[in-house]
């Protein structure tokens, strides 16, 4: 199986003050990453806005993160998000990520379309013609409209390439011969680790990286380890975690600018609980 590791970040992208991606921001934030736990990042996933990024911005952003890993963080893993509702845009995004050579690909299934079991196979029949590189699938039903049952996903772990799936829906998690498990949501990393499953695709870890890599290496206090973190699955819930990740990060000085509309930053009201949430983990006021 691919060793992606186990504390795997799914990155916000950094925006200037002028809302354009901000490399030099993106090179403090993975530092920030990379020397608080996590062994790797998924860049231009749903955390990464990449509903809101052209194609030259995220292909560009997914070269930048690879060769800047590459360079200052050897060992460490990057995964680039090709997901698209559009078959033929999908083969197109994973044909140009793979010539940025990350360690793999995130790829969702058909968002809002809700093209049936059929459909979504057929889906990913394209999308691995397009690549050489490992594919975690992705199952997010509450933002696809359409689960993909481990009946479904057995079928898709026959498919060239296809190696994982990032699970978002708990009421799925079970081993699935030929797949590697990955919790797609914090709270349920413990569960998954528990199963002998590799780790996380995860949000919290943009803050609380120290304490996620503790569930991962210290299976003995596990439980009491989760426990801690229980309030950080409710407060960063306040918004999309785009929004409240990007709050903490810049509240802490690891400056990320702000999101792109749809999205709106936090109010005030939000951005006291986040606040709170800080202090009550001892990290308001660090620096990266």
């Amino acid at each position: 199986m691919t060793d992606f590791g186990a504390i795997l970040t799914a990155m916000v992208t950094p925006f200037d003050a002028q809302g354009r991606v901000d490399q030099a921001a993106t090179v403090k934030l993975l530092d920030h990453l990379f020397n608080t736990g996590s062994d790797g990042v998924v860049v231009c996933g749903t955390t990464g806005e990449a509903a809101t990024l052209s194609d030259e911005e995220h292909l560009g952003f997914i070269r930048f993160v690879t060769e800047q890993t590459r360079a200052q963080h050897p060992g460490k893993t990057v995964i680039a998000g090709v997901g698209s509702n559009d078959t033929r845009h999908a083969v197109h995004l994973t044909e140009q990520a793979t010539a940025a050579r990350p360690d793999g690909l995130l790829a969702v299934n058909p968002y809002y379309n809700k093209p049936g079991p059929r459909g979504v196979k057929a889906h990913y029949s394209e999308v691995v013609k397009a690549t050489d590189l490992p594919i975690l699938l992705y199952n997010i039903p509450g933002r696809t409209g359409e689960d993909l049952s481990n009946e479904l996903l057995k079928e898709l772990a026959q498919l060239d390439h296809i190696v994982g799936v990032k699970q978002a829906n708990a009421n799925n998690l079970a081993k699935i011969d030929g797949l590697s498990i990955y919790a797609g949501d914090d709270d349920t990393l413990a569960a998954v680790l528990d199963l002998g499953e590799p780790g996380g695709i995860l949000t919290g870890s943009h803050i609380f990286g120290t304490e996620f890599r503790r569930l991962a290496d210290d299976p003995e206090n596990r439980a009491a380890v989760n426990a801690g973190l229980r309030d950080t699955f409710t407060d960063l819930s306040i918004a999309p975690r785009a929004v409240s990740c990007k709050a903490a990060l810049n509240l802490i000085g690891v400056n990320v600018g702000g999101p792109r509309l749809p999205y709106v930053a936090l109010d005030e009201s939000e951005t006291d609980v986040i606040r709170v949430l800080l202090e009550r983990h001892g990290l308001l006021g660090a620096k990266t």
